[in-house]
């Protein structure tokens, strides 16, 4: 049937934009999900759709779990029900000594429709080095059963405490007294950093005969090796049999426990020269061949105590010491002195290794990876705001392995000179995609230079980078590039827009924030002007999140939700923008806030996505984040003929 013509007309005018007021969101029954205000519940939210039921993934990053505040992810049904911890703050790493303690699990989130798994970050999880902890980050897949599936963590080196050491202790008769080298072996003890992923000790003792008194991986913890050494009673002996000892711990200790990849260290005690000398040269060659380390430490009491010259006795422990003997080799005038070579042993010991001059390893200790995540085709992108003297970098983790750019491939757009200003590269991730290069990665550094940038890159196996442009911020302070969102307007796959956001842009003596549009142009991004914010309200942060959502007014076009958490004085509001033919329009089509959808919400907006129809109405639905809350908003729109027929009519009569 044909439309009569005054209402065709009226009828194709309204897909214009801002000219039909058939679409809005529904502010009258929000579903607002309640979680913890303590543990930032809301903090981010991801709409997540399993064998199609639909849930809420909201992240807590300061929730509790036991005594630590690990942080942990929500998963909520949107219509009914309550929310259910998933309780990955207990995830554990098993060969490294954890610290989860203010891990910030979940801020950063990042659903992968595909196969319905998602990614949740620990930017601020540290493991422990010896005294010191490095903040690497991890990251924990959950699958579409909300089980956790595997650990990210692309950033974790090895500690330079990663050894094994085993204690070859001299037990014959002309030990005395025997509870001055309990004191040595527990002092030393001590010392060790005793730990998964660090140190784990052995000792065997030996006269006529060795014995095991305890192997490798018997104890996990300091206090648990000192407790067994307390109890190691000397076995004596007529003989003083250290090559046997020694291969024994070569051939046997080392095996029974030991790790691989971890560093062999031996230390030999004895006080006096060995009955099976002829053998040490042997012994020791293998020892060599196994890349043991050996310090030896010759105790003099049984010589000074008889007037005997120990000269033959020092140079066979110089020879079973590794060289240079300076460094391994100690002696000592009896059994009572053994305490004061503790300190001197231990720091030995641990300047092995010395300053690790892997770029990699130093450049990532303190990283935080994970600070912000993005899904792509092939793994995951993870930014990594304090790599390298915090100037940041993107770390790729795919099932391959990983990729970690050098320092160097960032020198072009981030100079060496600028080193102190820490860039917080990283900060945010995404990626765009173009006809002509395929996926580029995208990146935010807020605090470049003060006054923000953004990088377009493609990264490479050989891990090397090419940066095709950047884009730059104006205002100092302004955290230009803290937020990027990439938008497919017509959802052909390819991007139409990039969205920068400047959520700290000072402007007419307030602080309300500013996000930037920028069009794709035979494979540049073009400035294309800014989003309107409302002018009333200051310190709004307008840009603090940015998110490309499913068409919602369905007009063939995606759109875009802006937040601005602290507008409205901290209680929050979004901002809804249309797409249309292959841009953003700049002035919003709908402004809700906190204030009228619920009293006592603060922070809406902090976080926002919309991928899904969460209520089966056809329509895709938004999900905003809060202090302490998760806020659903329905779409609404006035399909119904009649409702079409009305609003198209009263329409004509402006345009005839």
């Amino acid at each position: 049937m044909d439309l009569p013509r005054g209402l065709l007309v009226a009828w194709t005018l309204s897909l214009w934009p801002g000219f039909t007021d058939t679409f809005n969101m529904d502010t009258r029954k929000p579903r607002i999900i309640p979680g913890s205000r303590t543990a930032f519940f809301g903090y981010t939210v991801q709409q997540h759709d399993i064998s199609g039921k639909k849930w809420l993934v909201v992240g807590a990053p300061l929730e509790t779990n036991g005594h630590q505040k690990t942080g942990d992810v929500y998963k909520c049904p949107v219509t009914q029900g309550n929310c259910t911890k998933l309780n990955l703050g207990r995830v554990t790493l098993s060969n490294v000594s954890e610290r989860k303690d203010n891990m910030r699990l979940g801020l950063s989130l990042a659903t992968n429709p595909k196969d319905n798994s998602f990614l949740a970050c620990s930017p601020l999880w540290s493991h422990e080095c010896g005294s010191s902890y490095y903040t690497t980050g991890m990251c924990s897949r959950v699958n579409s059963n909300f089980r956790f599936s595997k650990t990210v963590a692309p950033a974790l080196q090895r500690c330079q405490t990663y050894m094994d050491i085993v204690i070859v202790l001299d037990g014959s008769n002309s030990i005395y007294p025997w509870v001055e080298v309990q004191h040595f072996l527990i002092n030393i003890l001590k010392k060790f950093y005793i730990g998964p992923g660090q140190i784990q000790v052995g000792v065997v003792q030996y006269g006529e005969d060795v014995v095991h008194e305890f192997h490798l991986n018997d104890y996990r913890s300091v206090k648990d090796v000192v407790e067994a050494a307390s109890h190691i009673e000397q076995r004596g002996g007529t003989e003083t049999r250290t090559a046997f000892g020694i291969e024994f711990a070569r051939s046997e200790a080392f095996q029974k426990g030991g790790r691989k990849g971890a560093k062999k260290v031996m230390i030999v005690i004895t006080d006096g020269e060995s009955h099976d000398s002829p053998d040490l040269e042997k012994v020791i060659q293998q020892s060599e061949r196994d890349n043991v380390t050996r310090y030896a430490v010759a105790v003099l009491g049984y010589y000074n105590r008889r007037g005997i010259n120990p000269e033959t006795f020092l140079n066979e422990i110089k020879y079973i010491a590794s060289d240079p003997d300076d460094k391994h080799f100690f002696n000592v005038t009896d059994e009572a002195a053994l305490k004061d070579i503790v300190d001197a042993l231990g720091d030995r010991i641990f300047s092995l290794e010395g300053t690790n001059k892997n770029e990699t390893s130093f450049g990532l200790e303190m990283s935080q990876t994970g600070f912000s995540s993005h899904v792509v085709e092939d793994g995951i992108l993870l930014g990594a705001v304090g790599a390298y003297d915090w100037n940041g970098a993107v770390l790729k983790e795919t099932s391959s392995g990983k990729v970690i750019p050098l320092r160097e491939s960032y020198l072009k757009e981030f100079p060496e000179e600028l080193k102190n200003h820490g860039a917080y590269l990283g900060y945010t991730v995404t990626s765009v995609v173009s006809s002509r290069q395929g996926r580029v990665y995208v990146a935010g550094a807020p605090r470049f230079n003060h006054t923000g940038k953004a990088i377009l890159f493609t990264m490479h196996n050989n891990r090397s980078l090419t940066i095709h442009q950047a884009l730059r911020g104006e205002q100092i302070g302004s955290y230009y590039g803290s937020e990027i969102t990439s938008v497919d307007i017509d959802g052909n796959g390819m991007t139409d827009v990039l969205l920068v956001g400047a959520p700290m842009y000072f402007s007419e003596g307030r602080e309300r924030g500013r996000v930037y549009v920028y069009n794709l142009r035979q494979n540049r991004f073009v400035y294309n002007g800014t989003l309107k914010d409302s002018q009333s309200y200051q310190n709004a942060r307008f840009g603090s999140s940015i998110a490309s959502v499913q068409d919602l007014n369905q007009d063939s076009y995606n759109d875009v939700v802006v937040g601005a958490p602290l507008e409205d004085n901290h209680r929050g509001a979004i901002y809804i923008f249309h797409g249309f033919r292959g841009s953003i329009l700049k002035t919003p089509k709908q402004r809700i806030t906190a204030s009228e959808l619920a009293p006592g919400l603060q922070y809406f907006g902090c976080s926002v996505h919309g991928q899904l129809d969460l209520n089966e109405d056809g329509l895709v639905d938004l999900a905003v984040g809060a202090l302490g809350n998760a806020v659903i908003l329905w779409t609404l729109f006035l399909h119904h003929p009649t409702d079409v027929c009305h609003i198209s009519a009263s329409r004509v009569s402006l345009w005839q």
